[in-house]
């Protein structure tokens, strides 16, 4: 590491310390351009193709150029190439660009990551610039004199590559700690259907990531969970792991029945929103990086649907996780201690989605002042307007 970083260096934070404190993109997707300040929780809104899943994929990228077998060009071939990336809406032929801060409350911007790139002439992605700064101070500025010299050497991130990320590579370790969540039921019941699958984002590999948890740990999360998950589930009353007799592991349930032991139940038998907060409080409750979450409210009743930031907040004590939460749901931000800086409206314009922060809304924000609750607010925001015509459609 240069000397001069070394100066410096053991003032910064830990990874662990560590979550986005901003967002800058420019022609990703739905998006022409925004910046946006993040919160240690954020809830993203908005109608059908707003582009809610495009927002949070701007950290998967991030995540997927560091991956093992990943890197810049694989992460821009599994979105369909750079001309799928680039937004519809954009002039001509711009380069795409994302640009994040990393740090805490006390340190908003210790690391600041920015890549821009776009395509040649052969379609093939080719990075325009990549810079790191560490409080500042500048640490990567390419394209460099290399750079000039050897132009493939553009279709690599520095951040990508050990032998050249010592400096930063704080960062790079940070990108691949985020999680990208999105459970699908049927795949907890049958997991045979995700067999060797790691760290699968729909839930094939949920059970396993439970067994292999110590056991001590394990025992303690799922007590945590059990607390948690009776504001949606008030009969149960004990979650364990048990073995099969092939090994296989899986998830029992205690319930609350008229037989004075109760009643056991295997997750084959749980419901689908009861497994999906299962696997979202499970993720929420591990200590490591950003987690990206999709419609946690699917399969849940409106009523409970209200409770999910206080279940998150619960278990988000102890992990001190980052979250980020995409929903359709209204009834989601009724919650009193969801504050109006967590919230990020995505607006569909003609020149490309417009992401707003309610709390930077002097309407909205009154609104709220007044007391009328977010998810009423919201809903005149992000309701489609002609969902009325809909019931025309019948065969």
């Amino acid at each position: 590491m240069s000397e001069a970083i070394d100066e410096v260096l053991p003032e910064a934070l830990d990874r662990r310390n560590l979550r986005f404190t901003s967002l800058h993109v420019g022609n990703w997707r739905n998006f022409t351009n925004f910046s946006v300040d993040l919160q240690q929780r954020m809830f993203l809104v908005g109608p059908n193709a707003a582009g809610k899943s495009n927002f949070l994929d701007c950290f998967r990228f991030l995540s997927d150029i560091v991956s093992v077998g990943g890197g810049f060009e694989a992460a821009v071939a599994r979105r369909g190439g750079v001309s799928m990336i680039r937004s519809f809406a954009a002039r001509r032929y711009p380069s795409i660009s994302l640009r994040v801060t990393l740090g805490n409350d006390q340190v908003p911007a210790e690391w600041t990551y920015e890549l821009k790139f776009k395509q040649d002439n052969q379609r093939r992605p080719i990075i325009e610039s990549e810079v790191v700064l560490y409080r500042g101070r500048q640490l990567l500025n390419r394209p460099d004199v290399d750079d000039d010299g050897d132009l493939d050497r553009l279709r690599q991130t520095h951040l990508e590559q050990v032998n050249v990320n010592r400096d930063f590579r704080l960062v790079a370790e940070f990108f691949s700690s985020v999680n990208y969540l999105h459970i699908v039921p049927q795949l907890v019941r049958e997991p045979d259907r995700s067999v060797g699958k790691k760290d699968d984002p729909f839930g094939g590999d949920f059970l396993e990531k439970i067994a292999s948890t110590p056991k001590r740990t394990r025992d303690a999360r799922l007590r945590k969970i059990v607390e948690a998950l009776r504001v949606a589930v008030p009969q149960l009353q004990e979650l364990e792991l048990q073995a099969d007799i092939r090994g296989v592991p899986h998830l029992r349930g205690k319930y609350q029945h008229w037989r004075p032991r109760g009643a056991w139940q295997t997750e084959d038998h749980f419901s689908d929103g009861t497994l999906r907060l299962l696997g979202l409080l499970w993720a929420v409750a591990e200590s490591t990086g950003p987690l990206l979450l999709e419609e946690p409210e699917l399969s849940l009743h409106p009523e409970v649907v209200t409770h999910i930031p206080q279940m998150f907040a619960r278990v988000q004590r102890r992990s001190n996780r980052q979250i980020l939460v995409s929903s359709h749901s209204p009834e989601i931000l009724n919650d009193e201690g969801v504050g109006t800086d967590e919230v990020l409206a995505l607006l569909p314009e003609a020149e490309g989605t417009a992401v707003t922060r309610i709390s930077d809304r002097k309407d909205l924000q009154s609104m709220r002042d007044a007391g009328i609750p977010l998810g009423d607010i919201l809903r005149g925001l992000t309701a489609p307007e002609e969902a009325g015509q809909l019931s025309f459609f019948v065969g």
